[in-house]
C-alpha cells in the first residue's frame, strides 16, 4: 500500500473518531437524556437551620424578614399549618410537603427546605433551578414545591383572608376612612393591576392585549382599604369574553364577582349619613373608567368650583389606597414585576392568590389592619323564596346598584361634607 493511501485512510479513520466523540458528547445534552447529580439534602437542611432556624442562628430576625418577607414566627406558622391540616383523605399536594422514607431508609426533603423554595421564587422571582446551590434542590422539585404551596396557601387561607367584610369590618372602615380620609361611608378603592403573561398562546394574545400595553397582559381586580388590606380580588381570563381589546377594567368589572353577595342579599346593609342624608350602603372610590352607579365615588373630570375641585383631590388622594397597596404587593413579590412564566392561566391565577394572602398574613402579624381577623363572617339568612321571587329581588338590586341619581346625589352630598369639614378645620 502506497503512502499517500495509507495517509487518507488514517485520515478518515481519525475523522470518524472525531464524530462519534461529537456525538458522544452531544449525547449528554440532548432532550431526552437525564444527568444524575448527587445532592445532599441532609447538609443543605443543617446549614439552613442554623442560618435561620436554630436559636442563636446566624441571621437576625430583620434579615430573615427581609430575605423571606415575612417574620420567622409567620414562616413556622404557615409550615405547621400545612403539615398539621387533617383532612382524610390528604390532598396530595399537602403530602407533597411531609418527609418520609424510602426503601433505602433515606429522608426526603425536608419541608423547611421547600417552603423556603417556594418563597424565594415568590420574593425575588427566582428561576427554580437558581436555588440548586443553596438549597440543593433540583429545578423539577423547586417548581413542584411552588405550584404545591399555592395550593396549600389557598386551601388554609382563602376563606379568612380572601373573605368579605362583615358587619363589624364595614362599622370599622367607615370609621376609620372617615377619620383618616374624611368620606363617611367608605369601603375602600378599586383599581385594576396588570401581570405580564410570557407564555400566553397566540390564539389567546389577542384577548389580553391593550394598546398601551405591548405584552399579553392578565389584569387583576383588587379592592384595597387604608391599610392596605386587600379586601376583594378578581383574577383570570373573563369567563366568555374571548374578543381583541377585551382586557381593560370594564369588562373585568362585568365579569367579576365583586356585587354577587350583594345582588344575592347575602352582604349586609350598613347605612351611613353624609350631609345630613341617609344611605343604605357603602362605596367605593374608584377612577374615571368606572360607570357612574351608586357604589361607585368618582372625581370631577372637570372641576368648575372651588367645592369641586376640592373634592376631586381628596377623592385622588383617598383613592391611592389601592394603587399604594399595588406598590406593595409587587415590590414584596418581586415574581408579579416579572412576567409570567406560566403556560396555564390557573396556575398564574393561584400565584396572584397566593401572593395576596400571604400579603394580608403579614399585615396581621404587624399589626396593621384595621379590621380584626377574629370575627367570623356570618352570611345573612336566606330567606325561602320561589325562583320568580329570587329573579325580582336580584332585578330590584341591580337597579339600586347602577342607579346614576344616587350616584350623582352621593358626590354632591360628599362634596358638601369634605367642604364643610374643611370650614371647619
Amino acid at each position: 500500500m502506497s503512502s499517500s493511501s495509507s495517509s487518507s485512510h488514517d485520515d478518515y479513520t481519525n475523522y470518524t473518531l472525531n464524530l462519534l466523540d461529537q456525538v458522544d458528547e452531544s449525547s449528554n445534552d440532548g432532550v431526552n437524556s437525564r444527568l444524575y447529580v448527587r445532592r445532599d439534602h441532609y447538609n443543605a437542611h443543617n446549614r439552613l437551620m442554623e442560618d435561620y432556624f436554630d436559636e442563636g442562628c446566624k441571621y437576625t430576625e430583620d434579615q430573615f424578614k427581609r430575605r423571606f418577607r415575612m417574620r420567622r414566627r409567620v414562616f413556622l406558622r404557615v409550615m405547621n399549618d400545612i403539615l398539621n391540616y387533617d383532612v382524610n383523605p390528604l390532598p396530595t399536594h399537602f403530602i407533597w410537603f411531609h418527609r418520609r422514607q424510602d426503601s433505602r431508609g433515606m429522608w426526603s426533603i425536608s419541608p423547611h427546605l421547600k417552603i423556603t423554595a417556594a418563597l424565594r421564587q415568590l420574593a425575588y422571582g427566582y428561576t427554580p433551578d437558581a436555588l440548586d446551590e443553596y438549597l440543593q434542590m433540583s429545578e423539577r422539585v423547586g417548581r413542584e414545591s411552588l405550584l404545591n404551596f399555592t395550593m396549600c396557601i389557598i386551601d388554609l387561607y382563602n376563606t379568612d383572608y380572601l373573605r368579605e367584610p362583615s358587619l363589624h369590618d364595614i362599622q370599622r372602615l367607615y370609621e376609620a376612612h372617615e377619620r383618616i380620609h374624611g368620606f363617611p361611608g367608605m369601603l375602600g378603592s378599586i383599581d385594576c393591576m396588570h401581570w405580564a403573561w410570557a407564555k400566553c398562546p397566540v390564539a389567546w394574545r389577542g384577548q389580553f392585549m391593550r394598546d398601551d400595553h405591548s405584552h399579553p397582559t392578565i389584569m387583576l381586580e383588587a379592592v384595597a382599604s387604608y391599610d392596605n388590606w386587600i379586601w376583594h380580588a378578581y383574577f383570570g381570563v373573563f369567563g366568555s369574553l374571548h374578543v381583541a381589546g377585551s382586557n381593560n377594567d370594564l369588562n373585568v368589572l362585568n365579569t367579576s364577582d365583586l356585587f354577587n353577595s350583594m345582588l344575592n342579599e347575602d352582604m349586609p346593609d350598613v347605612p351611613f349619613i353624609a350631609n345630613g342624608v341617609e344611605y343604605k350602603s357603602g362605596y367605593y372610590l374608584a377612577d374615571g373608567i368606572y360607570p357612574t352607579w351608586a357604589s361607585f365615588v368618582k372625581g370631577f373630570s372637570s372641576a368648575v368650583d372651588e367645592k369641586r375641585t376640592h373634592f376631586s383631590r381628596q377623592q385622588a388622594a383617598a383613592r391611592k389606597d389601592v394603587e399604594r397597596t399595588f406598590g406593595i404587593l409587587q415590590g414584596r413579590w418581586h415574581i408579579l414585576q416579572q412576567p409570567a412564566r406560566a403556560y396555564a392561566s390557573n396556575q398564574m391565577r393561584r400565584l396572584m392568590y397566593t401572593c395576596i394572602i400571604l400579603h394580608n398574613i403579614i399585615i396581621e402579624d404587624n399589626g396593621y389592619n384595621l379590621a380584626e381577623n377574629d370575627w367570623v363572617y356570618e352570611p345573612l339568612q336566606h330567606i325561602q323564596r320561589t325562583w320568580i321571587e329570587r329573579c325580582d329581588a336580584r332585578a330590584r338590586r341591580t337597579r339600586e346598584l347602577r342607579d346614576r341619581e344616587v350616584h350623582e346625589g352621593l358626590r354632591s352630598d360628599l362634596v358638601e361634607h369634605l367642604w364643610a369639614l374643611r370650614e371647619f378645620n
